[in-house]
């Protein structure tokens, strides 16, 4: 358990988990409002309101962000997260009502669980019931209970993914964390090593590690598109405007590429959102908040993969481990 993304003030995070069905989503409340970005990377991205963040859109603030299981089913959390903010009169000012504003990304994981079971609108009110600006669980939960990583040659070789939690004190009061789902059809690195986390297992000494090399040789398995997704958020306690709350999203995706090798492939969905909620009001440097945000949402995906359990016959990294098949 780490406070992570929520060392953010403003933000609190809560997590839907169904280990029987192996599925779940996430949420992150920003309930008084933040100034929203998003960039979309990958080829097959299931996705909700991203219109919304880019800049020219109308809408200001963001209540929330949903990352979901269930492949495009699970967009319907977001209904859920609506309801439960709608109840607290928390939304978009118009006349008639308060529209809450919550963009949201989905990952697939029906081939892991059940194809049939998915997180809806109960379960995005149910996360939002469960959310804390206090420690935040990681691994096999939420939106992380059925990611697995490491597809390039196969399912038979896949491990255990997750979701997990970064964050950096860049001193005077600013805060920059992270969180991010990792669903991913590359590998996965330590970037502060580059020790190799989770490769594909079971494969012949020395091509576990070796992503690009698998890509460039032989014919490998035929992929799904959209079966592969890293989706995340970063969050920020300084006050961006709209262009740079996109940089933000923008810089999230260095540190996947720096984590998951390949990234941003024609079968991911990688997206990351990015959220300013403007307390701090000191000066800004933006190199160092994007060089900040490159740290966290790298590490962030390595405890993603360290602290996952292994579920539905997809072994853990700390499994694989404590059986001698990973370094």
């Amino acid at each position: 358990m780490t406070s992570g993304i929520t060392q953010v003030p403003g933000i609190r995070v809560g997590h839907y988990t169904d280990r029987e069905h192996i599925t779940g989503c996430t949420v992150v409340l920003c309930e008084a409002g933040a100034m929203g970005g998003v960039d979309v990377r990958g080829g097959a991205p299931g996705t909700r309101e991203t219109d919304l963040l880019r800049p020219g859109a109308h809408v200001p603030q963001v209540h929330g962000i949903v990352l979901s299981g269930g492949s495009a089913f699970g967009l319907e959390s977001a209904s859920g997260v609506m309801q439960y903010l709608e109840e607290r009169g928390i939304g978009y000012e118009t006349p008639w009502a308060k529209v809450p504003i919550v963009p949201a990304a989905i990952l697939f994981d029906l081939a892991i669980g059940s194809a049939v079971v998915r997180p809806g609108r109960v379960a995005g009110y149910a996360a939002c019931w469960a959310a804390t600006d206090g420690s935040c669980a990681e691994g096999s939960v939420g939106v992380g209970t059925g990611a697995t990583v490491a597809k390039l040659s196969g399912r038979e070789h896949v491990v255990k993914g997750g979701i997990g939690t970064h964050a950096v004190d860049l001193g005077g009061g600013l805060v920059v964390g992270a969180i991010v789902a990792v669903n991913a059809l590359g590998a996965v690195y330590d970037p502060d090593s580059g020790r190799l986390v989770a490769g594909p297992r079971g494969m012949p000494k020395g091509r576990e590690d070796d992503p690009f090399g698998l890509l460039a040789g032989a014919p490998l398995p035929a992929q799904v598109a959209g079966t592969s997704t890293t989706i995340g958020v970063v969050a920020t306690n300084a006050r961006l405007d709209k262009p740079m709350a996109n940089k933000v999203a923008m810089a999230a995706h260095d540190g996947l590429a720096l984590a998951v090798r390949p990234a941003h492939t024609p079968h991911d969905g990688d997206t990351f959102f990015a959220l300013a909620t403007g307390q701090y009001t000191g000066k800004l440097f933006p190199d160092r908040l994007m060089a900040a945000t490159v740290l966290c949402v790298s590490r962030a995906i390595v405890r993603a993969v360290e602290k996952a359990e292994g579920l539905g016959g997809v072994p853990s990294v700390r499994e694989l481990r404590n059986h001698g098949e990973v370094r």
